[in-house]
């Protein structure tokens, strides 16, 4: 934790409306409000996509708006503000992931988990492999990643290496994938 008059100081600076005050204080509380963000995300639910360093961010751009007059008593004040920001952050994003249009009515199932859906794995297996040939003749590359995860056990950055890609393209290629099967094979059992 920062001494209180560097913080205050600077808390006072950015009231006056000094530009390169946010800098400074961002530089000074960057650690603790990291801290405090990742103490709030370890309380959220698992499968959070929102991560520390993106929440920290978020709330200190809607602390430090020099748009509108803010007044800091104190380092205390300033961090209970931060706070409550990111507490409405995340309140914000659970009440969107709720909501219709972005798929708050659908569970979330694992490609793994709706494959074994059915009774006869041989059955699941011949309509994973159908679904493949369809996917393959979309996207060639997509329907190979799904070979070397899904078949070949690779893990993502082996399969990049595979495909010759970056780590990132094929966690990308991934997702399509298998939101591409599993709206396919939604259709099928409908």
């Amino acid at each position: 934790m920062l001494p209180m008059p560097d913080v205050s100081r600077i808390l006072s600076a950015i009231e006056q409306g000094d530009p390169h005050a946010a800098d400074q204080l961002l530089s000074l509380v960057y650690d603790d409000l990291r801290a405090l963000a990742a103490q709030k995300l370890a309380s959220e639910k698992p499968g959070q996509t929102l991560q520390a360093t993106a929440l920290v961010h978020e709330a200190y751009l809607r602390l430090i708006d020099l748009n509108k007059a803010q007044h800091w008593d104190s380092r205390r004040h300033f961090f209970a503000a931060a706070a409550e920001a990111m507490r409405r952050i995340l309140v914000e994003k659970a009440r969107r992931k709720r909501s219709i249009k972005h798929g708050g009515q659908r569970a979330r199932i694992d490609l793994d988990e709706a494959l074994v859906v059915g009774d006869d794995l041989r059955e699941n297996l011949l309509e994973l492999n159908e679904l493949l040939e369809q996917l393959a003749g979309a996207d060639p590359r997509a329907a190979e990643l799904v070979k070397l995860r899904f078949f070949g056990g690779l893990t993502g950055e082996q399969t990049a290496e595979v495909l010759g890609i970056s780590p990132r393209a094929a966690d990308l290629l991934w997702a399509y994938a298998r939101a591409w099967l599993f709206e396919k094979l939604n259709r099928a059992s409908c």
